[in-house]
């Protein structure tokens, strides 16, 4: 495939109207006669509903509609299917991911809107439709509901015992599986000569994007068709799950989704208002708009992460690594939304370095929280955080430099093709070779030089390493179908690619387009991307899992190149030559040997339309990989942590757009840093109330949380696809926690502390510091 645009670092297309203000957001969208929505919430973390009087919030002026559970249930509409058990991430029928039971079968279905019991706080129980959203926000106040309170759960460990209260009816723990050799771990574990263990917290966070939850729902009552705009990470799920929800056939559920203020997996899934509102456009006979407060968000939006873990490392008296043993107890929140993240925990441990027995168990246990969904890395994170942990303590505890024990059980360049004991095929990285690079980068030599210099300050310093490899999937299918369009059909020549996957601040509209015009040798003006309407997007996967380009990409370079063969058939047609002779080059058509040639927008305007599809319906698998190395410096007296250095070197596969994965690569950096040193959803032990509910209480990185971020690109082509990308979405997020934390403990090394949790507060330093001094 030609290069001429491949590799280079194009500004983003899409930049320009979102810096100039002309971006196109769910709330910029208004319809005529539109009402507007008020969600009334559950104030219980665990309640019956024990009767709802609508009588006074009817009475509220401008109040059109005061819908319930019991009304939606009377209409005979369902449950809000989350599809979280995927048949190839959980099924007792394959050998690798082979559960030894799945409890809940069929598994709990949430309804969109909880009509006898409540689950969590902030469950939806009502919705009131008013003249403006005033006027809903006041029928809500006058909404009278008799709860009656029941025991609840909100630590999964404690809801994970046999005698802890239920959230549904069977018990708590949903899911269990177990993956890898149990016999040999154990074997290895018995003659190892050195063993070190933790068990450690990922705590619950969130992607809390820049752009709340908000949607526009309308049903057009002649045509039967409902429309419901939303911001989403892939219309077609979201399609395909409020039709199951409203009992109507996808092609009567048009979605479609416009610019998109971040999504990072928090958007994978869809979102119970998005099902009641369009229900509720047709019960007033109106358009219904509703854009959520962001108190409401951190109410109403899916929250990640929150996965236990019981780790164990074994080695033999050199420091090589002889098993790993995983026992991982995820919190999934009241309702099973994904799985992901137990799936991906179930397979990713081991990760870049050479382990000969590996045994992992997963446990989902149900508590009366927020539902649990995927977020950047979705287990990635955490299963390269409890393994790099574990080689930080038995660095320590068996006198080994922290890298040389890295470098010692790396795997090496002649182990590739590598088969790990948990069912990947490894099959291209330079993982000794990223080590060295952020090693030498972060001046991981010269740290003690630095750290003493710190101390003469009055601080604590301390430096960090971690290696990730991940091994994203994601759904499966995509498609993408790329229309030529002449002079005489546009206002321009334009060839306009569709494409099922959705952008949320990635640069696809840049990114994609390169892909196309390096492919038809075109400029890159002269292309034009389109996604996120299911009326014109025939189907697709959505963005997730660093799938866009290793999938979208492939679909639109094969179908660029269906377009040239289509076209050179065409043309030989035109030059009256033999299609053998016809040869495609910088967007024209010339026959071997001569002068005579015609355009590709020439060839296109012609009666029949010059278009091809292409489509994909295999994961492609793909092993981005790489290295961080953080350096932090903690003031004792306040236990303030301060990074000071952070280095990247990433293998993201073939680079399509530099200045893209770079942005990739820093996003990604700052959420996995949010987690170590900040973010944490807290719930009230009793109440289950959400005591971190703003952002007065959950705190966000700025700019000023980092230094000036060192990032290496060290790119090898993955084989699995034409582009030879791996993915650039998930590497800044996926070592951080590991590497900041590691630099955490090593200031912290001459107090004794061998281990802390996430997140890093200075509360929790200073407390460390005050019990290593008593």
């Amino acid at each position: 495939m030609p290069d001429s645009l491949i590799g280079q670092g194009i500004g983003r297309i899409e930049d320009y109207r979102f810096l100039t203000g002309a971006g196109n957001f769910t709330d910029d969208i208004n319809l005529p006669g539109q009402a507007f929505a008020c969600f009334v919430r559950s104030p219980h973390a665990h309640a019956r509903i024990i009767d709802i009087n609508k009588t006074a919030a009817l009475a509220t002026p401008g109040a059109l509609a005061v819908l319930t559970g019991e009304d939606y249930a009377a209409d005979g509409l369902g449950a809000l299917a989350q599809y979280a058990n995927p048949a190839d991430h959980l099924d007792p029928s394959k050998p690798v991911f082979a559960p030894d039971k799945i409890l809940h079968d069929p598994l709990p279905q949430p309804m969109p809107i909880a009509s006898e019991r409540v689950r969590y706080v902030g469950e939806i129980v009502a919705l009131i439709v008013a003249e403006t959203s005033n006027a809903a926000f006041d029928a809500a106040e006058r909404l009278a509901i008799d709860y009656d309170p029941l025991p609840a759960c909100i630590d999964a460990l404690a809801a994970a015992a046999p005698d802890a209260p239920r959230i549904w009816d069977d018990e708590n723990v949903c899911v269990a599986a177990t993956n890898g050799d149990r016999a040999a771990t154990q074997s290895a574990f018995a003659r190892a000569d050195h063993v070190v263990r933790l068990s450690a917290q990922n705590s619950r966070v969130g992607g809390i994007p820049l752009e709340p939850s908000a949607a526009i729902a309308d049903y057009d009552a002649a045509q039967g068709v409902y429309t419901l705009r939303a911001p989403t990470q892939g219309v077609h799920r979201y399609q395909m799950a409020v039709a199951a929800a409203l009992d109507v056939a996808p092609d009567r559920m048009r979605v479609i989704t416009a610019d998109v203020g971040g999504g990072f997996g928090v958007r994978s899934a869809c979102n119970p208002e998005y099902a009641v509102l369009p229900w509720a456009a047709r019960r007033v006979g109106r358009p219904v708009k509703w854009t959520a407060t962001r108190t409401e968000a951190f109410l109403s939006d899916f929250q990640a992460r929150a996965v236990h873990v019981d780790g164990a490392l074994a080695l033999d008296r050199d420091g090589r690594f002889l098993a790993l043993e995983m026992d991982y107890l995820g919190d999934l929140g009241a309702y099973p939304i994904s799985f992901a993240v137990l799936s991906n925990v179930l397979r990713m441990p081991g990760g870049a370095y050479l382990t000969p027995a590996i045994h992992v168990a997963i446990r989902g246990v149900f508590t009366n929280t927020i539902p649990v969904s995927v977020y950047r890395g979705a287990g990635r994170p955490e299963a390269v955080f409890i393994v790099e942990r574990l080689i930080d303590l038995a660095a320590g505890e068996m006198g080994i430099d922290r890298a040389e024990l890295r470098r010692l059980n790396l795997i090496p360049p002649e182990a590739l093709p590598y088969d790990s004991p948990l069912g990947h095929c490894y099959d291209s990285g330079a993982f000794s070779e990223n080590l060295e690079s952020a090693l030498d980068r972060v001046g991981w030599e010269g740290f003690g030089d630095r750290r003493a210099e710190a101390a003469r300050r009055g601080r604590l310093a301390g430096i960090g390493v971690a290696n990730y490899l991940e091994s994203p999937s994601g759904a499966p299918h995509e498609r993408a179908d790329i229309r030529v369009l002449p002079q005489d059909k546009n206002d321009g020549e334009i060839v306009e690619a569709v494409i099922g996957t959705q952008a949320s601040g990635q640069g696809h509209e840049t990114s994609f387009a390169q892909v196309v015009a390096a492919t038809l040798e075109i400029p890159l003006e002269r292309v034009s991307i389109f996604f996120g309407d299911t009326d014109r997007v025939a189907s697709g996967g959505g963005s997730h899992s660093d799938r866009s380009m290793r999938l979208g990409g492939t679909v639109l370079a094969r179908a660029a190149g269906g377009v040239i063969e289509q076209g050179r058939v065409r043309a030989a047609q035109m030059l009256e030559a033999a299609e053998a002779d016809i040869v495609y080059s910088e967007g024209r058509f010339n026959v071997t040997g001569t002068d005579r040639s015609v355009g590709l927008f020439e060839v296109a305007s012609g009666d029949a339309p010059l278009a091809a599809t292409s489509a994909v319906s295999e994961r492609l698998f793909a092993h981005p990989n790489g290295v961080a190395a953080c350096e932090v410096e903690i003031d004792p007296e306040t236990g303030a942590v301060e990074i000071t250095r952070y280095v990247t070197t990433d293998d993201v596969g073939r680079v399509i757009n530099p200045v893209i994965v770079d942005g990739q690569v820093h996003g990604g950096i700052a959420q996995g840093v949010g987690q170590a040193l900040m973010e944490n959803f807290v719930y009230g032990a009793a109440s289950g109330q959400l005591l971190s509910g703003s952002f007065m209480d959950y705190a966000m990185p700025r700019a000023d949380t980092f230094p000036t971020f060192s990032v290496a690109i060290n790119g090898l082509p993955a084989p699995s696809n034409p582009l030879g990308v791996k993915g650039a979405g998930e590497c800044g997020t996926t070592p951080a926690t590991a590497a900041v934390i590691g630099a955490v403990v090593d200031a912290l090394r001459d107090y004794g502390v061998t281990h802390i949790e996430m997140p890093v507060t200075a509360e929790r330093v200073r407390a460390a510091i005050i019990a290593a001094s008593r």
